[in-house]
């Protein structure tokens, strides 16, 4: 019986990735869960990065060091709210490619890196037949949530990619998750907020839970998600109590979205995700103590969990409660289990969101809070209940503070440490030039898209044109009382519009129109707009198709001798 922790590498520094992988396992983890992010380690086209936070062979050992297994996710498409799914933006200028169906070109480099990987973790005996922690890898990621857009391209390809996966010849099983159709070769994997109902589609294959969501992703503006701690025990008890095998928490750690890997659109910088070593690498209480407590329940009933013949003896306590009894002999759930020689454990779930529920087994009375399990390793005593949180709760506070290197100029913060120490946070403020410069500005004809321009090295492009205003415009608009609009077909996902310098105003959406009122002076006038990406979208069908930045026409309406089409004028170009 396994518990996993994601924790994803390139989320922490590598200074933090010891005392998290210890966390882990003082918390009851027995494997550690990661990604594998393509466009960090392949950033330009056959050339590949292992380095710092992406030294994916260091993490791996890392947590070989501490006695504990791996669960390996190749994909090589992770989605995990990372930048445009974790496919490097160059794959999409492969001609005639198409992402995660039955196409050539894309499939011929979904297989380099994959065999990169996998040829990466026999080269370094990371295998567990090697003496390594490896035990579980996984191809593709949630593809049956997206197969039917494809017809039965999509379904060759899914069968495709079980076949490569297995011809690499690793030595361990490969998971799908979200596959419902997976080969009988493959391990089709659940995720969920609950897994307690999933059935693998094999009698012959063991009930996995891939990710567990103990929390979810911030959004730009939006609430700070949480899942409560006795809810997230709740499930991973349910789990286990109906025939579980490995549950792993998406996630553990959750950690930071740094520099520009976080994906779009309008996921923040912060991956906490509510997990229970926070985005600092710090614990989380009450989530983490509770879990850890339910961990060590679970452990007490393994010889009983993988001793049972079969399945579980069912028992209907109530209309809405239930025991599951594991034990390697028949018991009489009607009489107590003392002196009885077997091995023996019991989950008695009550799962009424509201009433207490009183019931009777193994000779005694069980009292059983609302939405609740509660663990009986000896089939007598109560080892645990979800619903009774002992943990203790931590609070992190942020308070401002005067170190006397600070100036007004660069006003400090001082953060908590766990010791009862302060560390400080510097911070300042720079202004920027609106419009070109710098010498990588080029001029060209015509709208470009962002991504073509940039290669997404940038998440900002500035497109500047000059508009000649005659008197005979500016005498047509004062006489009228109305000013001229800039339209643009669509933006995507943030775009100003500057008159000489000075801000007209913005528009915010994916691939929404644009429509400006802008004040215009007699003569040359120079119009700024700033394309701005908020992460490339990490999520659904034909990726590759999304891009960035401006489509369609961009016009001038409302004057007197008609609309000025400035789709095809001379635009200067600067990233940055």
């Amino acid at each position: 019986m396994l518990v996993s922790a994601g924790v994803h590498y390139p989320r922490a520094t590598p200074e933090m990735w010891p005392s998290i992988i210890a966390k882990c396992k003082e918390g009851g983890a027995d494997v550690i869960e990661t990604y594998v992010f393509w466009n960090g380690h392949e950033p330009a086209k056959g050339q590949y990065y292992f380095e710092d936070r992406f030294d994916l062979v260091r993490f791996v050992k890392l947590v070989a060091a501490e006695g504990l297994f791996f669960l390996l996710r190749i994909g090589p498409y992770a989605c995990a709210e990372w930048n445009f799914g974790g496919f490097p933006v160059w794959l999409r200028d492969i001609p005639g490619i198409e992402f995660r169906t039955d196409n050539e070109p894309y499939k011929a480099e979904m297989q380099t890196f994959v065999t990169k990987i996998v040829d990466m973790m026999k080269a370094e005996k990371l295998y567990s037949w090697q003496g390594g922690p490896i035990i579980l890898q996984q191809i593709e990621n949630e593809y049956g949530n997206i197969q039917s857009k494809y017809g039965q391209a999509g379904k060759r390809y899914m069968q495709w990619a079980a076949q490569m996966a297995l011809g690499l010849d690793t030595g361990i099983p490969w998971v799908m998750c979200r596959q419902t159709d997976a080969p009988e070769q493959i391990l089709d994997t659940c995720n969920a907020f609950y897994c307690d109902g999933f059935q693998p589609n094999s009698y012959n294959k063991p009930k996995i839970w891939t990710e567990d969501w103990d929390g979810w992703y911030a959004n730009w503006g939006g609430p700070l998600p949480h899942r409560p701690a006795k809810d997230s025990a709740f499930a991973v008890a349910r789990f286990y109590q109906r025939g579980g095998s490995l549950q792993n928490y998406y996630m553990y750690f959750g950690g930071t979205n740094f520099a520009r890997t976080a994906g779009g659109p309008l996921q923040i910088t912060s991956y906490d995700y509510d997990a229970p070593v926070n985005e600092y690498g710090f614990l989380r209480q009450p989530k983490w103590g509770h879990l850890k407590d339910l961990h060590t329940a679970i452990k007490l009933c393994e010889p009983a969990l993988i001793a049972v013949d079969g399945s579980p003896q069912y028992v209907k306590l109530g209309s809405m409660q239930e025991a599951h009894v594991y034990s390697n002999g028949k018991v009489q759930t009607n009489r107590s289990m003392t002196g009885n020689g077997l091995i023996c454990s019991a989950f008695l779930a009550n799962i009424d969101e509201h009433k207490y529920a009183s019931v009777w087994i193994f000779g005694k009375s069980y009292n059983l809070p609302p939405w609740s399990v509660s663990i009986l390793p000896d089939c007598e005593n109560v080892a645990f209940n979800t619903a009774h949180v002992g943990a203790q709760t931590s609070v992190f506070t942020f308070e401002s503070g005067s170190p006397s290197h600070s100036s007004r100029h660069k006003p400090s913060l001082l953060l908590p440490g766990v010791d009862g120490s302060y560390f400080s946070s510097t911070w300042w403020t720079s202004k920027e030039i609106i419009g070109t410069w710098g010498g990588e500005s080029f001029a060209t004809q015509g709208i470009l898209e962002h991504l073509n321009v940039t290669k997404d090295t940038s998440d900002y492009l500035w497109y500047t044109t000059s508009v000649n205003i005659s008197d005979e415009d500016v005498g047509f608009w004062s006489s009228k009382g109305v000013l001229p609009a800039l339209k643009i077909d669509r933006i995507r996902d943030v775009a100003r519009v500057f008159v000489n310098g000075e801000l007209a105003g913005s528009q915010v959406g994916h691939w929404v129109s644009l429509k400006q009122p802008v004040q215009f002076v007699q003569g040359l006038n120079k119009l700024t707009l700033l394309s701005e990406i908020v992460g490339l979208q990490n999520y659904g069908a034909f990726l590759e198709k999304d891009g960035a930045g401006f489509r369609g026409q961009v016009k001038l309406t409302g004057l007197p001798n008609g609309d000025i089409d400035l789709t095809h004028s001379v635009w200067t170009y600067q990233w940055g």
